[in-house]
């Protein structure tokens, strides 16, 4: 039995007509097809589309019995073309460029920078004391303890209050 391509190819029918009885019955075989070659849904309709525009070109030197099978030849090949383009691309991308610093960062580093200070200045001596020689000069808690002439229970106890304090008079910085 024959198709609707191969009828219109032996009748000599409209070769527009003989293309969208192809497109209406080989398009979504097609496309799918070109999915599990690209993994890429618009890529593989793209490529279904412009196989079609080349067998629309060549209709003239083309069998119509043989119609679906040149168009399947068709989109195997020009899939294999779009996945060497993209293995090229990938190939020679270039390296990201490192996010460069605001124009503003320095001022807002510096306001940062002010309100720590400020809020560190507010602290008791003591809780001041320990949180500096614990976060600036990253002393264990026994040796600041031995700087200072206190207990360790002493040294814990000054910097949990002395950063609780902090967090409560600074700030939470928003997360992008």
């Amino acid at each position: 039995m024959l198709t609707t391509v191969e009828e219109a190819a032996i009748t000599g029918h409209d070769a527009d007509a003989a293309l969208e009885e192809l497109y209406a019955g080989h398009y979504t075989a097609l496309v799918r097809l070109a999915v599990l070659l690209l993994r890429d849904q618009g890529l593989a309709e793209d490529v279904v589309q412009d196989s079609f525009v080349a067998v629309h070109a060549r209709w003239d030197r083309i069998d119509g019995a043989k119609a679906p099978a040149y168009l399947r030849q068709t989109v195997v090949n020009r899939s294999r073309s779009a996945l060497r383009r993209r293995a090229v691309a990938t190939r020679h991308q270039p390296e990201p460029v490192p996010a460069a610093a605001g124009a503003d960062e320095t001022v807002l580093r510096t306001e940062r920078r002010t309100a720590v200070l400020d809020a560190l200045a507010a602290l008791p001596a003591r809780q001041r004391e320990v949180l500096a020689l614990r976060y600036y000069l990253d002393l264990s808690e026994a040796e600041i303890a031995g700087t200072l002439g206190i207990s360790r229970g002493a040294v814990k106890s000054h910097a949990s209050r002395g950063a609780a304090a902090l967090r409560a008079a600074l700030p939470r910085e928003e997360e992008d």
